[in-house]
């Protein structure tokens, strides 16, 4: 009966509730199982095992009162960038590792009001920053795909993309600033999802980098992204960047097809060093839209190779000043010390682990009084020009599509350069600074046996169309694989 309670995907378990066939109870506590089977993958720091059983017991009851709402009965997962009320919250990071929240972030208060059932806090990389979860406090996730190597989930949501992949969790939320939702997504063969920003709130999220930081999906499936964001999404007037725009139900738009769409094909997003696995099936990828009717256009996009070092700029400089209030002094850790100065030393040089601080050093370094022109200023104009290449390009296009990584999922442990570890972000990066949704979805295996993720760029809130695009390209790619470390 487990496995076929994990078997159903998010869209699936949903309809089984509300036609009785299963209950919340029964499928939460699978999945309660389910983390205890899979637990040496590391994908949670919390589990609210008692939290989630009365959740389920509920669910329940409205399910039996047909007053169930979207999310009725799910148990889904929450990066731990997500303040939860009376649930600890750590950012994965020991500065925070004792911090209860006293209030709930917008996004889970939505999930919550529409039903959905909390299993636990899913690890990531500290302060979201890292591309392969090996900067987590608490040790790093492994990828469920191959169990004979322990392989890196991507990274920042790395523990959500783990669980989704492991099954255990029916679905997860996480966070994107530079393709932290897309990235693990692509490496655990699971569909992730970035909204436009402002999309949805904020508010209640730790923040990294205040102008590119947005919630999102992380799923089975995309009919499954689309049922979550229809829950996470809404207007906040507590987050001033939130866009007060209605959102069309998403589940509308799975089979409208992309006959006569045109899909733009950038030359820039085709260069050296991307496995030939990945080539292979971005062609394939190219190859199944036009099948189903789209018009294939090559696009240019000229300065998308400046969208790194403009990233690299701008994020750690947000960061440095975010990052600025844990001083030890109102919450979080703190190391006593005979001055004050000394004691805000010790707690963030404690506090924080290295590539918080080399990211912090970074942001610190681009706005001070002799570098903000030369450095920050900068970035924030060639942001403005990607932004229009973009603008320009949708003159032309409906969507654009590009690999979601350069490589498939690498080993854990083998230590790299911090700039090769950011080359992981090379495709993400510029759909997160011109602030557009794009989504990620698996189309394939390379040799190892490990997923290829193809991602789909969209105009700004524009979430409806990119969803029935990548449902085709999802359709005709037919990935069913499990991962080997999954639950069964």
């Amino acid at each position: 009966m487990m496995s076929e309670l994990l078997d159903l995907n998010l869209v699936e378990a949903s309809k089984a509730l509300k036609n009785k066939e299963i209950s919340s109870l029964e499928l939460t506590k699978a999945y309660l199982k389910s983390i205890s089977d899979t637990s040496s993958l590391g994908a949670y720091l919390e589990i609210v095992e008692d939290k989630a059983i009365n959740m389920a017991k509920e669910s329940d009851k409205k399910l039996i009162d047909a007053t169930a709402r979207p999310l009725e009965g799910v148990p889904i997962g929450i990066k731990d960038m997500f303040c939860t009320k009376d649930i600890k919250t750590t950012a994965s990071s020991k500065i925070l590792e004792n911090f209860i929240p006293t209030y709930e972030s917008t996004v889970t208060q939505n999930l919550w009001n529409d039903g959905a059932v909390i299993l636990g806090k899913l690890s990531c990389d500290e302060f979201a920053m890292g591309s392969s979860n090996e900067t987590a406090a608490k040790g790093n996730v492994i990828n469920p795909w191959l169990k004979n190597k322990k392989m890196s989930p991507g990274g920042s949501s790395g523990g959500s993309a783990a669980a989704v992949a492991a099954r255990s969790a029916l679905a997860a939320t996480g966070t994107d600033t530079g393709g932290s939702i897309r990235q693990p997504a692509a490496f655990c063969g699971i569909t992730g999802l970035k909204p436009t920003y402002g999309r949805c709130s904020r508010w209640g999220i730790v923040a990294f980098s205040s102008s590119l930081d947005q919630a999102g999906p992380l799923t089975r499936t995309v009919s499954d992204a689309a049922l979550m964001l229809n829950s996470m999404a809404g207007y906040d007037q507590k987050d001033s960047t939130s866009a007060n725009l209605k959102m069309p139900d998403l589940m509308d738009y799975l089979d409208k097809g992309i006959k006569g769409k045109k899909i733009g094909i950038p030359k820039e997003y085709t260069q050296d060093g991307i496995s030939e696995d990945i080539v292979k099936f971005y062609e394939k990828s190219i190859g199944w839209l036009r099948d189903e009717g789209a018009e294939i256009i090559p696009v240019s996009l000229p300065h998308t190779k400046y969208a790194l070092p403009a990233y690299y700029i701008i994020a750690p400089a947000e960061a440095s000043s975010n990052l600025a209030r844990y001083d030890g002094v109102r919450y979080g850790a703190r190391q006593e010390a005979s001055s004050l100065d000394e004691m805000y030393e010790l707690t963030r040089g404690n506090g924080f682990g290295d590539e918080v601080k080399r990211r912090i050093m970074i942001g610190t370094y681009v706005l001070s009084s002799g570098y903000y022109d030369a450095y920050y200023l900068k970035a924030q104009k060639v942001r403005r020009l990607i932004k229009e290449d973009f603008e320009n390009v949708y003159k032309k296009v409906d969507y654009i599509l590009t690999p979601s990584t350069p490589t498939t999922s690498f080993e854990l442990g083998k230590k790299q350069d911090p700039l090769t570890m950011y080359l992981n972000d090379i495709f993400t990066v510029p759909a997160s600074l011109a602030g557009l949704p794009g989504i990620s979805l698996p189309v394939g295996l390379d040799k190892s046996g490990l997923p290829i993720g193809i991602q789909l760029i969209a105009n700004s809130f524009d979430e409806a169309g990119l969803i029935s695009t990548a449902r085709v390209l999802e359709m005709s790619a037919g990935f069913n694989f499990i991962a080997d470390g999954a639950a069964k």
